[in-house]
């Protein structure tokens, strides 16, 4: 078959930037790729969120749009978990369990393709726990203590979702030295406690500064020994502590081992967690942000997501409840 020279008609050309008659191009690719349509979905619902309810939003921090989440722990998936974790399914349980860090990074890829969830199963020396049993296992700890260093080093912000207290005792203490936000989550059965840590000021700044362009006023002090007291005289997890933590499953039935908590209660206090990162994060002062207490909320709120506590606490059996009739 001989292909003729002469240039084949065409419809709907139209003149270029040039001047000249050619084909106009389109990129179709952010309305036909499923990720980027996912990833443009999330940037939509933050966007919605500025132009109609919070004008005041500031989209350039990190908030509900984080992209880069790492998780570590050094435990296995068992069968009890899928019921009361939803990143977890029946299969991660079988042959032994998959590692709960990897696991969670791979499921978080899954429902949303854009986020770069990394996973890591580590254990993390805690305080009370022998770890000089031999050259490998101090080894071994000395590498932990170095990669959760790095990993801390590397991160805005550090979820402590632990089991036990002493666990949380070591990446306390290394997010504070590298002055890093901490959000502390503890769960009981019917209770719960979500809080912030206090960052402490950096060298060059005086006694009297928040931040290097913020003084604070006298009142910043505090006219009471719980109002408005400024970010870096909060406390943190273990300030109120007695003793140093140690071993609390010493001595104890493996029923006594276990933390038990009401089914819903992770999620309400996962939630607020989040939400009290995010109020933190939209504050001018960022983790010096001044602590808002429950005599605050008939004033005008610190940010546009409302008010900047230092701790939430709650007994889910106490909480108020209204009945309205029809």
């Amino acid at each position: 078959m001989a292909f003729s020279p002469d240039c084949p008609k065409a419809v709907g050309w139209e003149k270029n930037q040039k001047g000249g008659m050619g084909p106009r191009m389109v990129n179709l690719s952010e309305c036909m790729d499923p990720k980027r349509l996912a990833e443009s979905s999330v940037d939509l619902n933050l966007k919605l969120m500025c132009w109609r309810l919070v004008p005041t939003l500031d989209l350039d921090k990190v908030g509900w749009g984080v992209r880069h989440i790492t998780f570590v722990d050094n435990a296995k998936i068992s069968y009890s978990n899928p019921v009361r974790q939803p990143l977890y399914e029946f299969e991660d349980c079988l042959a032994g369990g998959r590692p709960k860090a990897l696991a969670a990074a791979d499921r978080l890829q899954k429902i949303f393709p854009g986020v770069d969830a990394n996973g890591f199963s580590m254990s993390i020396p805690m305080p009370g726990h022998p770890v000089n049993f031999s050259s490998v296992t101090l080894e071994q700890a000395r590498r932990d203590v170095q990669q959760l260093e790095q990993l801390i080093e590397g991160h805005d912000v550090v979820f402590l979702l632990m089991d036990t207290r002493e666990s949380r005792w070591l990446p306390a203490v290394i997010a504070a030295s590298k002055r890093k936000l901490v959000i502390n989550a503890a769960l009981g059965f019917d209770t719960f406690v979500v809080m912030r840590h206090g960052l402490k000021k950096p060298k060059q700044q005086g006694a009297g500064d928040l931040c290097p362009s913020h003084p604070v006023a006298p009142a910043d002090l505090g006219s009471s020994l719980f109002a408005n007291i400024p970010g870096y005289k909060l406390g943190c997890y273990f300030c109120n502590d007695v003793v140093a933590p140690g071993d609390s499953t010493r001595d104890r039935t493996l029923d006594q081992q276990c933390t038990v908590s009401r089914p819903g209660l992770a999620m309400i206090a996962g939630a607020l967690a989040v939400e009290l990162m995010v109020s933190v994060l939209q504050h001018p002062e960022g983790g010096y942000a001044i602590a808002s207490s429950s005599d605050d909320r008939m004033n005008e709120p610190p940010t546009a997501l409302g008010l900047v506590p230092h701790q939430v606490s709650d007994l889910e059996m106490k909480s108020q409840f209204w009945t309205r009739p029809q």
